[in-house]
């Protein structure tokens, strides 16, 4: 699945100071994403707020996001949670014209085994009219998915295409990387360490930070993928500091704050996040300057 290559993005939802969504807003970040090289759109994961949008609202961003790209690059859908027969029901309901592959995170809160998450997915997997990649976030989840499972249902499962990998353990993206069938993609989950990943073995990136400097992170990226580490660790080297604002607060409060002082959109961010800090939003706009 070369269409999977390269940097994805996991788009914000923007919204206006009355916390509806700003579409103006959202179509202009996928136009400056694909006009900047960005290779795939990811729609409604974490960092767009989705678990604070009705299904409504999550449909109106789907058909922005459509109408904008205008099937100029493929889109991701996410669709994921710890209710799996919820899970099911969704994807047989979900008009999937126009994307690509779905984007599912591995059972948050409820802490399966290791078992209980293989089988989550492969009864996700049984009826998904997409391409599925696995999407394993400790942090957000409270539990791992091992190695074994992931490359378990990598080979159990065809349309198992690929995991966002965002455990931030480079043991573990190393261990995928070593034991993956060779059609399997590892994408990084984590900004920082995305570069080494891919020059490690790795697919691409589903960046947060990519959204805002697309030119900077597309450019590092394929540098990554053609093998020319020194040159993609220069740019890595220009992105670290905004990397490490951004994640310092909350995702996407640090990212939206980046994309304010960019002039795309507004930091809102609903409930139970908060906008970014007076202090953060200064040390972001310094880190922009120097990147214009």
């Amino acid at each position: 699945m070369t269409k999977f290559f390269g940097t994805g993005v996991a788009l914000i939802t923007p919204f206006k100071p009355d916390l509806s969504i700003d579409h103006q807003a959202l179509a202009t970040i996928v136009n400056y994403n694909i006009d900047n090289g960005t290779d795939y759109l990811v729609i409604c994961g974490t960092t767009a707020e989705s678990a604070t949008l009705s299904k409504q609202e999550k449909k109106d961003v789907i058909a922005t996001i459509k109408k904008a790209a205008n099937g100029r690059v493929p889109l991701v859908l996410g669709i994921g949670g710890n209710h799996t027969m919820a899970i099911i029901e969704e994807i047989k309901t979900t008009n999937f014209d126009g994307i690509d592959a779905i984007l599912s995170v591995s059972p948050y809160y409820t802490k399966p085994t290791q078992e209980g998450i293989y089988q989550h997915f492969k009864a996700i997997a049984e009826v998904a009219p997409k391409p599925i990649i696995l999407y394993n976030v400790p942090g957000r989840t409270a539990s791992n998915m091992l190695p074994q499972t992931t490359l378990r249902l990598a080979n159990d499962f065809e349309n198992i295409i690929g995991i966002k990998e965002a455990g931030n353990n480079v043991g573990q993206y190393l261990q995928l990387l070593k034991d993956k069938p060779d059609d399997f993609l590892i994408i990084s989950g984590d900004d920082d360490l995305a570069l080494g990943v891919i020059l490690a073995g790795g697919a691409g990136v589903i960046s947060v930070l990519g959204q805002a400097f697309p030119h900077y992170f597309t450019r590092m990226i394929r540098l990554g993928l053609e093998g020319k580490a020194k040159e993609g660790y220069e740019i890595h080297y220009q992105l670290m500091e905004v990397t490490s604002h951004i994640f310092e607060e909350n995702n996407p409060a640090g990212i939206k704050a980046v994309l304010e002082a960019l002039g795309l959109c507004g930091a809102t961010v609903r409930l139970p996040l908060v906008v970014a800090s007076d202090a953060l939003k200064s040390k972001i706009k310094k880190s922009v300057v120097q990147l214009k």
